[in-house]
């Protein structure tokens, strides 16, 4: 069985940086995981020493905090660094772009539309940042934006991961709707790059394999797309999730990860399905 690997997939510049970080600062603790990827941090904690909390109380037990990715709310950060002894912020550029559009655009009296999952911690961030919080609203479908008091000016962000299709359907239905629209292409290029890659490579083979945390948005993406395309198509986190019977009988396998996926387990997956579909 051929296996192919997408064009771009893995980590991105943001993931990378973050780890970069942590490496950097060993005996630290991360506010919330640094990535959605559990292999990785727990790698972190057993060769570097990184710790990971969720409160601000534990956080201000450590002299480094280091903080996620995904960025957290306004009003944590700055109780962080109002009290902590160190913070590094580490959240990816991309996502830092959109709490800054919202901060300004809320402020100059736009009603603010962010394309996301509420419930994902970079929306939390991103959400925080605007001065009404009245006026803020975060939708994951068109459909939503019915009956919203969205006024005459309405400025749009996206979580960085989501679909560009998507957005392009959101902000369609919402210049009909308003006298004024102010959209921010706020999705990361490697999301862009990442799902063009699969989309092309799922057209192509006739098993799929996706490689990322569970609860990682963008890596959820890429699986939507390939399951659009074929249906044998398996999200998993590690090389002890696959299954013979995946395999069998199949000539092509297409493999991609999202950008929280570190090399060396999209290696030991690649490995593992060797063995599995010669066996």
């Amino acid at each position: 069985m051929k296996i192919e690997l997408a064009k771009s997939y893995g980590f991105c510049y943001g993931v990378k940086r973050a780890i970069d970080i942590a490496e950097e600062h060993p005996n630290s603790a991360t506010f919330g995981p640094i990535i959605h990827n559990q292999d990785e941090i727990d790698r972190l904690k057993k060769d570097y020493n990184v710790d990971l909390v969720d409160s601000v109380d534990k956080a201000l037990e450590h002299d480094t905090l280091i903080i996620r990715t995904h960025g957290i709310t306004k009003e944590r950060l700055k109780t962080l660094k109002k009290d902590s002894k160190k913070v590094i912020n580490a959240t990816c550029p991309y996502v830092t772009t959109p709490q800054q559009i919202v901060e300004k655009m809320s402020k100059d009296g736009y009603t603010i539309v962010i394309f996301g999952d509420k419930n994902h911690p970079e929306i939390e961030g991103v959400a925080s940042y605007s001065v009404d919080k009245e006026r803020t609203f975060i939708v994951l479908d068109e459909s939503e934006l019915v009956g919203l008091p969205l006024g005459v000016k309405v400025a749009l962000v996206a979580q960085t991961t989501r679909k560009p299709q998507k957005y392009q359907e959101i902000a369609a239905s919402l210049v009909v709707r308003v006298a004024e629209l102010r959209v921010f292409n706020t999705i990361c290029n490697a999301t862009f790059e990442n799902q063009d890659a699969t989309d092309e490579l799922a057209k192509k083979v006739d098993v799929m394999v996706v490689i990322g945390g569970k609860n990682s948005s963008n890596t959820k993406q890429l699986h939507s797309i390939c399951k659009s395309k074929l249906e044998d198509c398996y999200h998993i986190e590690n090389e002890r999730e696959l299954k013979k019977e995946w395999f069998k009988d199949k000539k092509h396998c297409g493999v991609t990860a999202g950008a929280s996926t570190p090399d060396w387990i999209i290696s030991s997956v690649v490995e593992k399905i060797k063995e599995l579909s010669s066996s």
